[in-house]
């Protein structure tokens, strides 16, 4: 759960922060190295998530392509329709054309103001959940790079949903800090950024902190806005393993898991991105229900056979919902400056 595997690209491949161009490529030959060897199974898995990624990669790159080709059609169809009308037609349809964009304009400025009045209430009456991202020392350049993607696809979500929670960002320092502070709008993002951890940032709170882990004993029936529930910002590809539980019992606090083994028999370990979790509890803020929740977030090739065929319409419209991210990160996000945009990848 909150110990994170890689995520699978949330925006198209190849973009990045801007102004990250510049810096010099970094590989895995300078990470961290694994504290302990990853088993054949782990290898087996890696491979089978690269794969996937690559072909997802594939996958949207011809859907790119092919948007560009019709793109350049309906370009060509509008000059064309133009050329072949008389003046006083054309006056009329570039004004039809003009109020139409106009009509669009003010829809967007309509769903943003909304969006914004929805953060806000939240802010001050909703469910509170932490990212902590005092991880980012043991995870290498390219993970710290693919949780920094993980977020903006929390933001996303979250703006979206009708019953968003209120997001913390806290341990927002170093490297980790300074690509954040690359993704345009971020600064008006509506959330709270902190450079302390947690523990300082709600000291006078600590007995409602609630980290979520796989590894707890405790099972997370109902949300309560009284608590404040935690998420491992960690992209540990299996290296760390129990490393947030350890870090909950040292500091004192409580812990618990979501109840995904009552509703689903995962395929392997019960861990999920970042963004997965958020977004499961964002989908159960809507919902209220558990089963509804995981079956419209973790994909199908996480799940067990027997789930997946009946999970399969939800699997439909959670990759309908990722696409539409990517277009609210690429189209949307940028020229409201409050969103994220397509300059970032995971």
């Amino acid at each position: 759960m909150p110990e994170v595997e890689e995520a699978h690209p949330t925006l198209n491949d190849g973009d990045v922060v801007k102004g990250a161009e510049e810096e010099e490529p970094q590989n895995d030959e300078k990470a961290l190295d694994d504290p302990t060897p990853l088993s054949k199974n782990a290898q087996k898995k890696l491979l089978r998530q690269k794969r996937y990624e690559e072909k997802k990669a594939e996958k949207k790159a011809l859907e790119k392509e092919h948007k560009k080709k019709e793109a350049e059609r309906k370009r060509k169809e509008w000059e064309e329709k133009l050329a072949n009308v008389p003046e006083e037609e054309k006056v009329k349809l570039l004004e039809s054309r003009k109020n139409l964009r106009k009509e669009r304009m003010d829809q967007r400025n309509e769903e943003k103001e909304k969006k914004r009045e929805r953060l806000l209430k939240t802010k001050q009456f909703g469910q509170n959940v932490v990212v902590d991202l005092e991880f980012s020392h043991l995870m290498t350049p390219n993970e710290i790079h693919s949780l920094v993607q993980q977020i903006m696809y929390c933001y996303a979500v979250n703006g979206r949903s009708s019953s968003p929670a209120h997001l913390w960002l806290t341990g927002c320092d170093g490297e980790m800090g300074n690509q954040l502070q690359r993704i345009p709008g971020f600064d008006k993002w509506i959330i709270e950024k902190e450079k302390e951890s947690y523990i300082e940032a709600l000291q006078d709170r600590k007995e409602n902190l609630v980290y979520l882990t796989a590894d707890s004993e405790n099972v997370v029936e109902e949300l309560d806005l009284n608590k404040i529930y935690i998420i491992g910002g960690l992209v540990d590809r299996n290296r760390w393993k129990g490393i947030t539980m350890k870090k909950a019992e040292e500091q004192g606090i409580q812990t618990a898991k979501l109840p995904i083994g009552n509703f689903i028999q995962m395929s392997s370990s019960q861990v999920l991105t970042v963004n997965q979790v958020f977004e499961i509890l964002v989908k159960f803020l809507e919902t209220r229900d558990w089963k509804t929740s995981f079956f419209s977030v973790i994909p199908q090739r996480k799940r067990c056979q027997a789930d997946s065929e009946e999970g399969n319409a939800n699997d439909t419209l959670q990759e309908e919902n990722e696409e539409n991210d990517d277009q609210i990160a690429r189209k949307k996000a940028c020229g409201e400056n409050e969103a994220p945009c397509n300059t970032l990848e995971t």
